[in-house]
């Protein structure tokens, strides 16, 4: 399959969320047609930017597939009716990590855009939820979600069509990468092959490269 259905395009603005603490985490979907620039999507916020966002993590997809699992593990909440419920920009059903590669590029309505890297859970998400455990979770299952990097900025609404052009890295999928660095099962052999990937995010080539150090 090369072709799915953006469900919902979400964006978020920086609110109270942990106290004196800001985040843009719960995204909401937009109507009509959203701007992507090189950054992502036009507005959307991240409040943390040493952290979040810029070019390497202009676009967020966690796949629509997981909130079904999340209810077995955490129960119902209400964000798990939401597309945007875990950060994700992008809607999206029946694409998961096992089936996207490093450098895989895409036709995101008219936008073309690249996937850079596996997201790294962090606190937020239990915070969200108010479960804790949830981190471990994701390490444990790999349902890590990933970003995308804008090689041609455009526009894209609910409605429009994610397809891809083009096959990057096919030895390493979202899921391979996520396990051999976030969750640190990597070999050195894969470590070395990670510190030379291409489109891999600079920040993660240099993670490989220190481990292997």
């Amino acid at each position: 399959m090369t072709r799915w259905t953006i469900e919902a395009v979400c964006t978020g603005t920086a609110r109270p969320f942990h106290g004196a603490e800001l985040s843009a985490f719960a995204k909401r979907p937009q109507e009509g047609p959203v701007p992507i620039h090189a950054e992502g999507l036009a507005p959307d916020e991240q409040a943390d930017r040493t952290v979040h966002g810029g070019p390497e993590q202009a676009l967020h997809l966690y796949p629509l597939d997981h909130h079904a699992w999340w209810r077995g593990v955490i129960g119902d909440h209400p964000a798990l009716a939401e597309p945007g419920g875990f950060g994700s920009n992008l809607g999206v059903t029946g694409l998961t990590e096992e089936h996207v590669h490093i450098g895989d590029r895409f036709r995101c309505g008219s936008a073309l855009i690249e996937v850079s890297r596996p997201r790294s859970p962090c606190w937020k998400i239990e915070h969200r939820f108010g479960h804790k455990g949830m981190v471990a979770q994701v390490i444990k299952s790999g349902r890590c979600g990933w970003y995308f990097r804008v090689i041609e900025t455009g526009e894209v609404a609910a409605g429009d069509c994610l397809e891809r052009v083009a096959i990057g890295s096919a030895d390493w999928s979202i899921a391979r990468v996520f396990r051999a660095l976030t969750a640190g099962k990597g070999s050195r052999e894969e470590l070395a092959q990670l510190a030379e990937l291409p489109a891999l995010t600079p920040h993660l080539r240099a993670k490989a490269a220190a481990r292997l150090a």
